[in-house]
Protein backbone atom coordinates (compact mmCIF):
# COMPACT_ATOMS: atom_id res chain seq x y z
CA UNK A 1 0.00 0.00 0.00
CA UNK A 2 2.64 2.08 0.74
CA UNK A 3 4.55 2.12 -2.45
CA UNK A 4 1.46 2.63 -4.67
CA UNK A 5 1.25 5.70 -2.28
CA UNK A 6 4.39 6.80 -2.96
CA UNK A 7 3.99 5.60 -6.63
CA UNK A 8 0.91 7.94 -6.97
CA UNK A 9 2.70 10.91 -5.58
CA UNK A 10 5.91 11.02 -7.95
CA UNK A 11 3.40 10.74 -10.77
CA UNK A 12 0.93 13.55 -9.59
CA UNK A 13 4.13 15.56 -8.83
CA UNK A 14 5.19 14.69 -12.59
CA UNK A 15 1.72 15.52 -14.32
CA UNK A 16 2.22 19.27 -12.28
CA UNK A 17 5.01 19.89 -13.38
CA UNK A 18 4.09 19.42 -16.83
CA UNK A 19 1.42 21.45 -16.50
CA UNK A 20 3.46 24.32 -15.47
CA UNK A 21 5.42 24.26 -18.59
CA UNK A 22 3.52 26.94 -20.80
CA UNK A 23 6.75 27.83 -23.19
CA UNK A 24 9.94 25.98 -23.72
CA UNK A 25 12.79 26.26 -26.77
CA UNK A 26 14.15 29.48 -27.81
CA UNK A 27 13.97 31.52 -31.03
CA UNK A 28 17.96 32.44 -32.14
CA UNK A 29 17.69 33.84 -35.30
CA UNK A 30 18.70 37.26 -35.42
CA UNK A 31 15.30 39.25 -36.11
CA UNK A 32 13.16 40.80 -33.76
CA UNK A 33 11.96 37.72 -32.15
CA UNK A 34 15.65 36.50 -31.51
CA UNK A 35 15.37 35.36 -27.46
CA UNK A 36 11.51 34.09 -27.54
CA UNK A 37 10.63 31.02 -26.51
CA UNK A 38 7.81 28.71 -28.08
CA UNK A 39 4.51 27.90 -27.17
CA UNK A 40 1.73 25.05 -28.57
CA UNK A 41 -0.65 26.90 -31.60
CA UNK A 42 -3.82 25.53 -31.71
CA UNK A 43 -5.18 22.34 -33.40
CA UNK A 44 -6.71 24.96 -36.14
CA UNK A 45 -3.64 25.01 -37.97
CA UNK A 46 -3.20 21.56 -37.69
CA UNK A 47 -6.03 20.62 -39.29
CA UNK A 48 -5.57 22.84 -41.96
CA UNK A 49 -1.97 20.97 -43.04
CA UNK A 50 -4.15 17.89 -42.98
CA UNK A 51 -6.52 19.01 -45.36
CA UNK A 52 -4.47 20.00 -47.70
CA UNK A 53 -2.27 16.30 -47.41
CA UNK A 54 -5.58 15.08 -48.11
CA UNK A 55 -6.21 16.55 -51.06
CA UNK A 56 -2.60 16.77 -52.24
CA UNK A 57 -3.17 12.62 -52.47
CA UNK A 58 -6.05 13.25 -54.39
CA UNK A 59 -4.53 15.34 -56.65
CA UNK A 60 -6.92 18.08 -56.10
CA UNK A 61 -5.22 21.65 -56.46
CA UNK A 62 -8.42 23.76 -56.25
CA UNK A 63 -9.54 22.23 -52.66
CA UNK A 64 -5.77 22.41 -52.00
CA UNK A 65 -4.81 25.94 -52.90
CA UNK A 66 -8.44 26.73 -50.61
CA UNK A 67 -5.70 26.05 -47.77
CA UNK A 68 -3.48 28.77 -48.82
CA UNK A 69 -3.65 32.40 -48.10
CA UNK A 70 -4.44 34.23 -51.47
CA UNK A 71 -0.56 35.65 -51.71
CA UNK A 72 0.87 32.18 -51.37
CA UNK A 73 -1.41 30.41 -53.13
CA UNK A 74 -0.95 32.59 -56.12
CA UNK A 75 2.76 31.87 -56.10
CA UNK A 76 2.59 28.12 -55.77
CA UNK A 77 -0.40 27.17 -57.82
CA UNK A 78 0.57 26.88 -61.26
CA UNK A 79 4.11 24.94 -60.21
CA UNK A 80 1.77 22.29 -57.90
CA UNK A 81 -0.79 21.86 -60.83
CA UNK A 82 2.21 21.34 -63.05
CA UNK A 83 3.69 18.47 -60.68
CA UNK A 84 0.41 16.64 -59.62
CA UNK A 85 -0.78 16.57 -63.00
CA UNK A 86 2.63 14.61 -63.79
CA UNK A 87 1.58 12.05 -61.21
CA UNK A 88 -0.29 8.97 -61.73
CA UNK A 89 -0.16 8.65 -58.14
CA UNK A 90 0.92 10.14 -54.80
CA UNK A 91 0.31 9.66 -51.64
CA UNK A 92 1.33 11.85 -48.62
CA UNK A 93 0.34 10.18 -45.25
CA UNK A 94 1.61 12.24 -42.41
CA UNK A 95 2.49 10.47 -38.58
CA UNK A 96 3.22 13.08 -36.52
CA UNK A 97 1.95 17.02 -36.40
CA UNK A 98 2.87 19.46 -33.48
CA UNK A 99 1.52 23.27 -33.83
CA UNK A 100 4.27 25.68 -32.18
CA UNK A 101 4.18 29.46 -32.69
CA UNK A 102 6.59 32.00 -31.09
CA UNK A 103 5.38 33.30 -28.10
CA UNK A 104 3.18 36.84 -28.64
CA UNK A 105 3.18 36.30 -32.62
CA UNK A 106 0.51 34.98 -34.64
CA UNK A 107 1.76 32.78 -36.96
CA UNK A 108 1.55 28.99 -36.35
CA UNK A 109 4.16 26.93 -37.39
CA UNK A 110 3.03 22.81 -37.95
CA UNK A 111 5.96 20.67 -37.74
CA UNK A 112 4.50 17.51 -39.85
CA UNK A 113 6.34 14.38 -40.62
CA UNK A 114 4.92 12.13 -43.38
CA UNK A 115 5.22 8.96 -45.27
CA UNK A 116 5.03 10.29 -49.49
CA UNK A 117 4.88 7.85 -52.02
CA UNK A 118 5.63 9.63 -55.25
CA UNK A 119 4.61 7.26 -58.85
CA UNK A 120 4.99 9.49 -62.61
CA UNK A 121 3.05 8.74 -65.39
CA UNK A 122 6.48 8.12 -66.87
CA UNK A 123 6.83 5.19 -64.87
CA UNK A 124 9.35 6.60 -62.29
CA UNK A 125 8.84 5.85 -58.79
CA UNK A 126 9.86 7.84 -55.05
CA UNK A 127 9.75 7.19 -51.52
CA UNK A 128 10.56 9.55 -48.87
CA UNK A 129 10.22 10.02 -45.29
CA UNK A 130 9.27 14.05 -44.90
CA UNK A 131 10.03 16.43 -42.22
CA UNK A 132 8.26 19.67 -43.52
CA UNK A 133 7.34 22.69 -41.44
CA UNK A 134 3.64 24.97 -43.04
CA UNK A 135 3.76 27.94 -42.14
CA UNK A 136 -0.19 28.97 -41.05
CA UNK A 137 -1.79 32.81 -40.26
CA UNK A 138 -3.93 33.49 -38.12
CA UNK A 139 -6.65 32.69 -40.60
CA UNK A 140 -5.27 29.02 -40.48
CA UNK A 141 -4.28 29.73 -44.12
CA UNK A 142 -0.66 28.12 -45.36
CA UNK A 143 1.71 30.98 -46.42
CA UNK A 144 5.19 29.14 -46.78
CA UNK A 145 6.02 26.01 -46.52
CA UNK A 146 9.90 24.08 -46.17
CA UNK A 147 10.79 20.66 -46.48
CA UNK A 148 13.30 17.92 -45.56
CA UNK A 149 13.58 14.20 -46.99
CA UNK A 150 14.98 11.20 -46.06
CA UNK A 151 15.39 9.12 -49.66
CA UNK A 152 13.95 5.50 -48.64
CA UNK A 153 16.04 2.47 -49.87
CA UNK A 154 13.17 1.15 -51.43
CA UNK A 155 13.13 4.42 -54.28
CA UNK A 156 14.18 4.15 -57.15
CA UNK A 157 16.01 7.07 -57.88
CA UNK A 158 17.30 9.89 -55.78
CA UNK A 159 19.51 7.82 -52.90
CA UNK A 160 22.63 10.05 -51.45
CA UNK A 161 25.14 6.82 -52.56
CA UNK A 162 24.64 4.01 -55.11
CA UNK A 163 26.48 1.59 -57.57
CA UNK A 164 29.30 -0.04 -56.13
CA UNK A 165 33.49 0.52 -56.88
CA UNK A 166 35.16 -2.52 -57.54
CA UNK A 167 39.10 -0.92 -58.74
CA UNK A 168 41.66 -3.01 -60.71
CA UNK A 169 42.99 -4.00 -57.50
CA UNK A 170 41.07 -5.25 -53.88
CA UNK A 171 42.10 -2.09 -51.50
CA UNK A 172 39.98 -0.77 -48.49
CA UNK A 173 38.01 1.04 -50.92
CA UNK A 174 36.66 -2.07 -52.95
CA UNK A 175 32.67 -2.57 -52.71
CA UNK A 176 31.80 1.12 -51.40
CA UNK A 177 29.55 2.88 -52.85
CA UNK A 178 29.90 6.05 -55.23
CA UNK A 179 28.16 9.53 -54.48
CA UNK A 180 28.22 12.69 -56.46
CA UNK A 181 30.67 15.06 -56.37
CA UNK A 182 29.90 19.18 -56.47
CA UNK A 183 33.51 21.23 -56.19
CA UNK A 184 32.48 22.73 -59.74
CA UNK A 185 33.47 20.01 -62.09
CA UNK A 186 30.40 20.79 -64.60
CA UNK A 187 31.55 24.04 -64.71
CA UNK A 188 35.23 23.77 -65.39
CA UNK A 189 33.96 21.42 -67.86
CA UNK A 190 31.25 23.02 -69.52
CA UNK A 191 33.93 26.20 -69.72
CA UNK A 192 36.64 23.69 -71.34
CA UNK A 193 34.31 22.72 -74.26
CA UNK A 194 33.49 26.36 -75.30
CA UNK A 195 37.33 27.22 -74.91
CA UNK A 196 38.10 24.16 -76.85
CA UNK A 197 35.76 24.23 -79.60
CA UNK A 198 37.04 27.93 -79.93
CA UNK A 199 40.24 26.20 -80.55
CA UNK A 200 41.73 28.60 -77.48
CA UNK A 201 44.61 26.40 -76.28
CA UNK A 202 45.86 28.99 -73.67
CA UNK A 203 42.21 29.20 -72.33
CA UNK A 204 41.79 24.99 -72.32
CA UNK A 205 44.95 24.93 -70.27
CA UNK A 206 43.28 26.60 -67.34
CA UNK A 207 41.43 23.46 -67.01
CA UNK A 208 44.60 20.91 -66.67
CA UNK A 209 47.03 20.78 -63.94
CA UNK A 210 50.46 21.53 -64.81
CA UNK A 211 51.09 18.22 -65.96
CA UNK A 212 48.24 15.83 -66.92
CA UNK A 213 48.23 12.03 -68.27
CA UNK A 214 46.26 11.37 -71.50
CA UNK A 215 45.06 7.91 -72.17
CA UNK A 216 43.94 7.35 -75.51
CA UNK A 217 41.49 5.53 -77.04
CA UNK A 218 44.27 3.61 -79.01
CA UNK A 219 46.14 2.78 -76.13
CA UNK A 220 49.02 5.30 -76.39
CA UNK A 221 49.88 7.69 -73.18
CA UNK A 222 51.18 10.64 -73.55
CA UNK A 223 51.87 13.46 -70.48
CA UNK A 224 50.31 16.74 -71.62
CA UNK A 225 51.42 19.75 -70.48
CA UNK A 226 49.97 24.02 -69.98
CA UNK A 227 53.12 24.47 -72.89
CA UNK A 228 51.45 21.82 -75.45
CA UNK A 229 47.93 23.10 -75.21
CA UNK A 230 49.32 26.40 -77.08
CA UNK A 231 50.48 24.40 -80.06
CA UNK A 232 46.99 21.76 -79.94
CA UNK A 233 44.77 23.27 -82.48
CA UNK A 234 48.19 24.41 -85.16
CA UNK A 235 46.67 21.46 -87.61
CA UNK A 236 42.96 21.83 -87.26
CA UNK A 237 41.04 23.59 -89.44
CA UNK A 238 37.67 23.32 -87.28
CA UNK A 239 36.63 21.34 -84.96
CA UNK A 240 33.15 20.62 -83.05
CA UNK A 241 33.18 18.70 -79.53
CA UNK A 242 29.34 18.36 -78.41
CA UNK A 243 28.92 16.69 -74.96
CA UNK A 244 25.59 14.30 -74.10
CA UNK A 245 26.09 14.50 -70.62
CA UNK A 246 28.35 15.04 -67.38
CA UNK A 247 28.26 12.37 -64.72
CA UNK A 248 31.06 14.19 -61.57
CA UNK A 249 31.68 10.54 -58.94
CA UNK A 250 33.62 9.96 -56.39
CA UNK A 251 34.07 7.23 -54.00
CA UNK A 252 32.33 7.33 -50.22
CA UNK A 253 34.12 8.40 -47.48
CA UNK A 254 37.43 9.44 -49.65
CA UNK A 255 39.47 12.36 -50.76
CA UNK A 256 37.96 14.87 -52.68
CA UNK A 257 39.38 13.32 -55.87
CA UNK A 258 36.81 12.79 -58.92
CA UNK A 259 36.35 11.81 -61.95
CA UNK A 260 33.46 12.99 -64.20
CA UNK A 261 32.36 10.26 -66.77
CA UNK A 262 31.93 12.49 -70.35
CA UNK A 263 29.64 11.31 -73.15
CA UNK A 264 30.21 13.21 -76.50
CA UNK A 265 30.90 13.17 -80.17
CA UNK A 266 33.97 15.21 -82.01
CA UNK A 267 34.33 16.10 -84.87
CA UNK A 268 37.95 17.29 -85.85
CA UNK A 269 38.64 18.46 -89.68
CA UNK A 270 42.78 19.37 -90.34
CA UNK A 271 43.86 21.47 -92.81
CA UNK A 272 45.07 18.48 -94.86
CA UNK A 273 41.65 17.78 -95.56
CA UNK A 274 41.13 14.88 -93.35
CA UNK A 275 38.52 14.27 -90.98
CA UNK A 276 38.66 12.72 -87.59
CA UNK A 277 34.57 11.83 -85.97
CA UNK A 278 33.93 9.51 -83.29
CA UNK A 279 31.36 9.15 -80.35
CA UNK A 280 33.66 9.25 -76.87
CA UNK A 281 33.42 7.66 -73.41
CA UNK A 282 35.71 10.33 -71.35
CA UNK A 283 36.93 9.90 -67.71
CA UNK A 284 38.35 12.98 -66.52
CA UNK A 285 40.05 13.03 -63.15
CA UNK A 286 39.94 16.21 -60.66
CA UNK A 287 42.86 16.32 -58.06
CA UNK A 288 42.97 18.38 -55.36
CA UNK A 289 42.90 21.55 -56.29
CA UNK A 290 39.86 21.08 -58.80
CA UNK A 291 42.42 20.61 -62.01
CA UNK A 292 42.28 17.88 -64.48
CA UNK A 293 44.95 16.02 -64.15
CA UNK A 294 43.68 12.67 -66.06
CA UNK A 295 42.07 11.55 -68.96
CA UNK A 296 40.93 8.11 -69.90
CA UNK A 297 39.01 8.17 -73.17
CA UNK A 298 37.13 5.23 -75.17
CA UNK A 299 36.07 5.93 -78.76
CA UNK A 300 33.39 4.66 -81.30
CA UNK A 301 33.79 4.99 -84.78
CA UNK A 302 31.16 5.85 -86.72
CA UNK A 303 29.00 4.82 -89.66
CA UNK A 304 29.97 6.94 -92.90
Amino acid sequence: MKSILITLLVFSSQLLSAQKIKKAGIHLKADENNGKSYVFGQQAAVNTVLDAARNYTLRDVDAMMENYSPAFGTQVVEGNRKWLNAMEQISMAPYRLIPVKIKDTDETLVLTWSVEDRKWKNGSQQNLDLMEIFTVNQNNKITGFSQWARTERTSQFGLSSGGKFYGKKTTEVTGRSLVFSNRGEIEVLEKFFKDYNNMDGAACSQAFADQATMNGHDGMQSTLSKKDWYEMFDSYQSVEWKPYSIAPLKIEDTDPISGATVLSREKRIYKDGSIWEKELVEIFYFDLEGRIFNVVQYARDLNP
